[in-house]
């Protein structure tokens, strides 16, 4: 634990957030779910009238980000108000864009999550589902404020028929965890979903007294997609629409809980997912695909649900993050982020809490590629930086790309490069961009304000133990 949490940082005062006690906390963080694959989003193959229900009784965020097009910087980021680059949790210690099964790299266990700040303030923590940020136990969710952990420590896709022995030895299958020990190998993955619904309701009734958190980071809809028999070959698309469907179940049945058990007009519920569909999913208004700085890769849905702190039906357009969770749950918990380190979140309840005129609290979100600054937006504008090498998280480099700026409210496709036509606002983008560089570095330059990643010598496959 951050020895930060220690210092009594000065506490906000409760009543300004309209909350009388401290709320439980819930995030819904699903896995390669694109922008346009539920129904409050436009989706017209998918049935999710859960998730539609929660945008219908609480708030739908339009213009919504993750700090990442792929699934481990993006974690990070959500779990620490930080974006990845600042962690060094951009690349493992290959340079590659994801960490990898027995990866000697993790989240620094001196980095300060959610949990952390939470569990400082009296919450119960539990992590359900895929973690992703180090599968040595240095790195365990039980090590980063989590009083609980049920999952599998990284993609569903790393298993013994994929991952060559450069990665990972062969025979070592995917392994699903409770806490710190291996319980099952291989995972049986059609049953993940419901499991970790039935885990999290467990946890909900078994906390109820206290105020609680609760991270639920789905396997699900990452390939290869999986869905138990009540769901299996019900959707109008295939198994990935199969597994989406399961996940609106799963969202209905934790909120059904909450009603019944009485909690539910204390309890902030969040939906949303960790970067844009690939293959099956569909990100539809926007532009590309996971993996990409175009909008369809970073941009995703988000749902949150709070009875009577969030007014029923409403839409935000205004820029905001999940690196902005971290703030706000400080602030709603009675406390506020350690001072003795720099975060890139800010509190954004005014947003959540429908404030008349409230704005978005940052001038600038910047979109990272491994550790490539690719674009910044600001407003409506987005500035895809120009660059001799476009890097990729996977495949070769796209070459030499120009500079585009797009007014995302007009074009939200991003097909109409109007930068010859505001030259202010390319230059005033461009400082920006270069400030953020200095900061936290680009494409092999060091920035002044980065930390360290987590780091083992010799890292151990997680391993079912023989009887």
């Amino acid at each position: 634990m951050g020895a930060a949490l220690l210092m009594k940082p000065q506490l906000l005062a409760l009543g300004s957030t309209g909350v009388e006690k401290k709320p439980n906390f819930i995030i819904i963080f699903v896995d390669d779910l694109g922008y346009g694959d539920v129904g409050c989003f436009g989706s017209k193959e998918h049935r999710t009238p859960h998730i539609d229900q929660m945008a219908s009784e609480g708030m739908k965020f339009t213009d919504f980000y993750v700090a990442c097009s792929v699934c481990t910087p993006s974690r990070a980021a959500l779990l620490t108000g930080c974006y990845p680059q600042r962690l060094n949790m951009h690349e493992d210690e290959n340079g590659r864009c994801v960490l990898f099964p027995n990866s000697r790299k993790g989240l620094h266990p001196d980095e300060i999550t959610i949990a952390e700040i939470l569990r400082e303030q009296g919450y119960k923590t539990a992590c359900i589902g895929k973690w992703h940020l180090g599968d040595q136990p240095e790195f365990l969710p039980t090590r980063q404020g989590f009083d609980y952990y049920f999952g599998i420590p990284y993609s569903n896709d790393m298993d013994r028929d994929i991952i060559d022995e450069e990665f990972m030895p062969r025979g070592v299958p995917l392994p699903l965890m409770r806490n710190e020990e291996v319980i099952e190998a291989p995972a049986q993955q059609d049953t993940l979903t419901k499991r970790y619904t039935e885990e999290t309701i467990s946890f909900i009734r078994k906390n109820r007294e206290f105020p609680f958190f609760v991270y639920l980071p789905h396997s699900m809809v990452h390939w290869p997609r999986h869905a138990s028999e009540a769901f299996k070959g019900k959707s109008a698309n295939g198994i990935y629409g199969d597994a989406v469907e399961e996940i609106d179940w799963s969202t209905g049945e934790i909120i059904k809980v909450l009603k019944e058990i009485g909690i539910d007009s204390n309890t902030l519920v969040i939906f949303t997912s960790d970067n844009g569909a690939d293959g099956g999913g569909s990100n539809e208004p926007l532009r590309n695909e996971k993996g990409s700085t175009y909008e369809g890769g970073i941009r995703i849905p988000c749902v949150m649900r709070f009875e009577g702190k969030i007014p029923a039906g409403m839409l935000c357009h205004e820029v905001c993050s999940a690196i902005d969770f971290l703030p706000t749950m400080a602030r709603l918990s009675g406390t506020e982020p350690a001072k003795d380190r720099k975060i890139d979140g800010k509190d954004i309840w005014p947003l959540i809490s429908g404030m008349p005129g409230a704005k978005s609290p940052h001038e600038a979100f910047y979109y990272y590629q491994i550790d490539q600054l690719q674009c910044v937006r600001s407003g409506k504008w987005k500035l895809h930086l120009p660059m001799e090498v476009k890097k990729r998280n996977w495949g070769e480099p796209e070459g030499k790309t120009p500079l585009q700026l797009y007014n995302l409210k007009t074009d939200i496709h991003e097909d109409h490069n109007l930068a010859d036509e505001h030259p202010d606002v390319v230059s005033r983008l461009l400082a920006l961009a270069e400030t953020m560089k200095k900061d936290i570095g680009d494409a092999g330059m060091k920035g002044r304000n980065q930390r360290p990643a987590g780091w083992v010598k010799e890292p151990r496959p997680q391993l079912l133990k023989k009887e």
